[in-house]
């Protein structure tokens, strides 16, 4: 793919979560990995549904500002997440209605905030761990995320929204489909007594 096509998928994807409500104004931010190991970010202040192509922030992996727009200054998380896993080559970050409901409660099992009951999540991202909340912007959101990258493919940021990697920008897009629709059914089922998966369910999944 070449980077003028990289930036219209990029721009492609996020108008697309945009008319579909999972974002709202100018919040989250997305990011993809170039060949070159450089990487488009959407730049901060940006509604995702208004983007143009040559809008989008260029920046290196050290973090150093290329070309484009002002980044977002949550691309260190962003950044954190590709240097400390080889295999992400996109971040999706939003404020979507229930993923960000759900980062609000409290009693959150902080390795896992979701206890499996369809397959879904297991097979795509497995356990979701929760980060504490911290203001957004925050260097220790970039650290604490950094520490879990290699064996987690979705975070969820305490009072904040949630936060999905991948191989392409169309898996780390799927995962937080996958994850908001999940989150959706966890306030649908809140009164009623869940199937929770078994143990040996979940470990037949994640073989």
């Amino acid at each position: 793919m070449t980077e003028q096509q990289a930036r219209q998928q990029l721009i492609d994807i996020a108008s697309s979560l945009f008319q579909r409500g999972y974002a709202t104004g100018s919040a989250g931010n997305m990011s993809l990995l170039l060949d070159d190991n450089t990487i488009l970010a959407t730049p901060t202040g940006s509604c995702l549904g208004r983007l143009q192509p040559n809008d989008l922030s260029k920046l290196t992996l050290s973090g150093e500002f290329i070309s484009g727009k002002k980044p977002s200054k949550e691309v260190k998380f962003h950044l954190g997440l590709y240097n400390n896993n080889p295999k992400c080559k996109a971040v999706v970050h939003l404020h979507s209605l229930y993923l960000t409901a759900l980062s609000c409660l409290q009693d959150l099992n902080h390795q896992n905030a979701i206890k499996p009951f369809t397959p879904y999540v297991v097979m795509r991202m497995g356990n979701v761990p929760v980060i504490p909340y911290y203001k957004p912007g925050d260097i220790r959101i970039a650290t604490d995320l950094a520490s879990l990258a290699l064996n987690h493919q979705a975070f969820l940021l305490a009072n904040h929204g949630a936060v999905t990697i991948g191989e392409n920008l169309e898996e780390a897009t799927n995962n937080y489909e996958e994850l908001e629709e999940t989150a959706k059914l966890i306030f649908i089922l809140k009164d009623q007594k869940i199937n929770y998966l078994t143990e040996d369910e979940i470990n037949e999944l994640r073989k």
